[in-house]
């Protein structure tokens, strides 16, 4: 169905940065962080927290699969203090590998239930900082130039019409289409689903690193449709990208996009500084602000009037736990690897 957006309101961020906690007047020491968000969110966050504490963050900016691959690489030896961001199956497979710390936060009481339980179900060894559902953007006037039916369906993307013209990351490298693979089973069952991604293949005509790249190429008109979490689609849309944005009537899926301490951090103390302040409504204010519209794990956190609302949508029930396990995980996409990309014609 699509969701309409309002034109947010022009607001600066230094107003939210003057709202979290008092500078400090000397640095407080160093935290390295890495980002699976977009940089647009990523840098004011770690400004903003800089801001706050004294404490000088270097930042690095990858998927989350992307990350999830570093992590594991430099496990003997880790040079990450905290992973912010990106969907929660691959924290949940790096907590399942033991490859992030337990931590339990004092403002564990502030969030909502969806960000508890996954904290409860990884152990205390990652927990949500922000929601959004799975979906896709069309390039409406496109669309209509070609004299295509609009999509409302995750079954639309396999009709002829769409051949060449849809964009979706790889599995590999971004939890978004992982996300997307989990989800369309669920939906669909597994068997089904796969037979519905070898005719989508065929309609795809480039698999992305990120994401949320898909979401830019409707925008632009580089392709028809872009598969993408729906908050990435609203940021193209505000910025005035003439796209329509659809959750798929059959149902769709969610992430909860996840924040974790690395096992064996250098600046622990500085890891877990942040990870309270990453919890506060104040710092996670700091989304909307930054044009991002996922829904907050803070219950006291303002939500963005243009955030797609799960009350609005058709979710499932995402089983972030089985589809969260490394074993899941690397199956599946094995599988789609082997008769997906490979092996379809």
């Amino acid at each position: 169905m699509p969701i309409t957006t309002r034109h947010l309101l022009a607001t600066g961020l230094a107003a939210a940065f003057s709202t979290l906690l008092p500078a400090a007047a000397s640095a407080q020491g160093n935290l390295t962080v890495y980002c699976s968000v977009q940089e647009e969110w990523c840098r004011p966050m770690m400004q903003a927290f800089e801001r706050a504490t004294g404490v000088r963050v270097a930042m690095t900016r990858k998927s989350s699969g992307e990350t999830m691959t570093q992590i594991r690489a430099e496990a003997a030896n880790p040079r990450g203090d905290v992973w912010w961001g990106g969907t929660g199956d691959p924290h949940m497979q790096a907590a399942e590998e033991n490859l992030t710390a337990e931590y339990r936060s004092p403002r564990m009481s502030e969030l909502h239930p969806w960000a508890t339980r996954q904290a409860e179900q990884a152990r205390h060894r990652t927990i949500g900082i922000y929601a959004g559902a799975l979906g896709y953007s069309y390039n409406a006037p496109e669309l209509a130039r070609r004299r295509i039916a609009a999509p409302t369906c995750w079954a639309d993307l396999a009709r002829p019409e769409f051949r060449g013209e849809i964009q979706v990351a790889d599995p590999n490298t971004s939890g978004t289409a992982y996300t997307m693979l989990a989800t369309l089973l669920q939906v669909m069952g597994e068997e089904p689903a796969f037979t519905f991604l070898k005719a989508m293949h065929r309609n795809v005509n480039q698999y992305t690193r990120s994401g949320a790249a898909p979401a830019r190429a409707a925008a632009t008109g580089e392709t028809l449709v872009g598969i993408t979490f729906l908050h990435d689609a609203v940021s193209q849309k505000i910025n005035g990208a003439p796209v329509e944005i659809v959750a798929p009537c059959e149902g769709t899926g969610y992430e909860i996009g996840s924040m974790s301490i690395i096992r064996g951090a250098r600046n622990m103390e500085n890891a877990q500084r942040f990870y309270d302040w990453a919890l506060s409504a104040e710092a996670q204010a700091i989304a909307g602000q930054a044009n991002s519209f996922q829904l907050p794990s803070n219950r006291n956190a303002p939500i963005p009037p243009q955030a797609p609302r799960f009350e609005n949508i058709r979710l499932i029930d995402y089983d972030f736990a089985k589809w969260g396990s490394a074993a899941e995980r690397t199956r599946v996409i094995s599988r789609w690897e082997r008769e997906v990309r490979a092996g379809a014609r």
